[in-house]
C-alpha cells in the first residue's frame, strides 16, 4: 500500500491532523468502510478508537469532503472533489513514487471548478497577503519615473529568467539580462531559448499597457498572450486539436476542442465572480495549467494571465525568482492529478510575499 505523509500546515480549512490522514485513505478512489479506515491508521500506528473514527467520519462527510453511500452495516464513504482540494500531502514524496504506481487521477475532473469557492485562503494568510501588499502600494506611491522604469527591467527580467527556467530554459540570470538589456544572446545556446525569453518581455509589455483589458478575463485576452509566448517557437497558436500528456503524469488532459473552450469559459466565469484578486490569480494560473488548452506554452500563459490579474487590480506581479524550480512543478503535478491546490497555494503566497516587497512595478491605465 501507498503511504503518503500528511502535512498539517497552510490547509485552507480547520481540518484537523488525524482528518488528513484519513482523507488521504481516500485518494486512490477506495470506498471505506468506518472498520476499513480503522485498520489503517492501526496498521500506520495510529492509536485511536473505533467510536473516534467513526466520529471523525462524521464530521469530514458534514464539510463534504467524504460522500456516503449504502446504510446500517453496510454504510461506506469515499472522497469528494471537495475532499480532493483541501488534502494536504508532501508533494515531493507523491512525485517521488513512479507515475504508474500513482493513485491520482488519469482524466479531467469537470467537477473540479465548481468546488474551489473563492474563500481557499484562510483568515491569517490573507492578513499576510493584505499585508504585503500594503508594502508594495507604499513603494509604488512615489516611486520616480527613472527608478520605475528600472523596477520595471529588473522584474522583467527575473520574471522571464524564472518563467523560462522553469520551463527548462537554460539561460542563466546573468543572461537573461544581457539579452533583455542589451540584445546580446547567450553564446552556445538555441535561439529558441532567447525568443522563448524575450517573449516574456513582449507579453507582460503588452500586459502592463492594456492592463483594462485584464479586469475581467476572457478566451480572447487569453490566447492573446499565448500568441505573444509562442512567437518564433515553433508551436501553434490557439487551442489545440489533438491529445497532449504531460511529462511525468498519469495525467491526461482533455482532447477535444469543443470541451477545451468550453472548460476555459467555465474557468473565466468562476475566476471573474471571484471578488478576491488573490483567489483569482491563484484559481486562474492552476486552472489554465491543468486545462492544458494549447499545444504548448501552457503554464507560461497561465502565470503571465495571473499576473494580469494582480496588476489589474493594483497589486504585486509575481516573478517567481526565488521559487524552486522543483517544487513549482510537484505542487503542479499534483493539483494535475490528486486535484489538491495546497502545495501551490503555499508557493503562491510565498512567492507574492517575495514580490511585494522587492518590486515596485505600475500598471499602464
Amino acid at each position: 500500500m501507498i503511504r503518503l505523509r500528511v502535512l498539517n500546515d497552510t490547509i485552507m480549512i480547520k481540518i484537523a491532523q488525524n482528518q488528513q490522514i484519513i482523507l488521504s485513505f481516500f485518494l486512490n478512489n477506495e470506498e471505506l468502510s468506518s472498520s476499513d479506515v480503522y485498520n489503517k491508521l492501526l496498521e500506520s500506528k495510529s492509536e485511536v478508537s473505533l467510536v473516534t473514527v467513526k466520529r471523525e467520519l462524521t464530521e469530514l462527510k458534514s464539510l463534504n469532503l467524504l460522500a456516503l453511500s449504502g446504510a446500517g452495516r453496510s454504510i461506506v464513504y469515499s472522497i469528494s472533489t471537495k475532499g480532493r482540494i483541501y488534502s494536504n500531502l508532501n508533494a515531493h514524496e507523491y512525485c517521488n513514487i513512479e507515475p504508474d504506481k500513482r493513485i491520482g487521477l488519469k482524466s479531467y475532473n469537470f467537477d473540479l471548478f465548481n468546488h474551489i469557492n473563492e474563500d481557499i485562503f484562510l483568515d491569517f494568510e490573507i492578513d499576510e497577503l493584505n499585508k504585503a501588499t500594503e508594502i508594495y502600494k507604499n513603494n509604488i506611491k512615489s516611486i520616480s519615473n527613472t527608478l520605475e522604469e528600472k523596477e520595471l527591467e529588473r522584474f522583467i527580467i527575473e520574471l522571464s529568467w524564472k518563467s523560462s527556467k522553469i520551463e527548462g530554459n537554460t539561460y542563466t540570470l546573468l543572461d537573461t539580462e544581457k539579452l533583455i538589456s542589451k540584445g546580446i544572446e547567450a553564446e552556445g545556446h538555441n535561439k529558441l531559448e532567447a525568443s522563448m525569453i524575450l517573449n516574456h518581455k513582449y507579453a507582460f509589455k503588452k500586459i502592463r499597457e492594456n492592463i483594462h483589458e485584464f479586469m475581467n478575463i476572457k478566451l480572447s485576452v487569453i490566447e492573446e498572450i499565448h500568441k505573444i509566448l509562442i512567437k518564433d517557437l515553433n508551436i501553434d497558436h490557439g487551442l489545440r486539436n489533438k491529445a497532449v500528456g504531460v511529462t511525468g503524469s498519469i495525467y491526461r488532459p482533455l482532447d477535444n476542442i469543443h470541451q477545451i473552450k468550453e472548460a476555459i469559459e467555465t474557468l473565466c466565469e468562476i475566476v471573474n465572480k471571484m471578488k478576491s484578486p488573490y483567489s483569482k490569480a491563484l484559481v486562474m494560473l492552476l486552472g489554465l495549467s491543468y486545462i492544458q488548452p494549447f499545444e504548448d506554452g501552457n503554464k507560461r500563459t497561465s502565470r503571465l494571465i495571473a499576473n494580469s490579474i494582480l496588476l489589474a487590480h493594483g497589486f504585486a506581479p509575481l516573478s517567481y525568482r526565488s521559487v524552486d524550480e522543483n517544487e513549482y512543478k510537484e505542487a503542479i503535478l499534483v493539483f494535475y492529478e490528486l486535484n489538491s491546490l495546497i502545495s501551490f497555494k503555499k508557493i503562491f503566497i510565498e512567492q507574492y510575499i517575495f514580490a511585494a516587497k522587492n518590486y515596485a512595478v505600475i500598471a499602464k491605465s
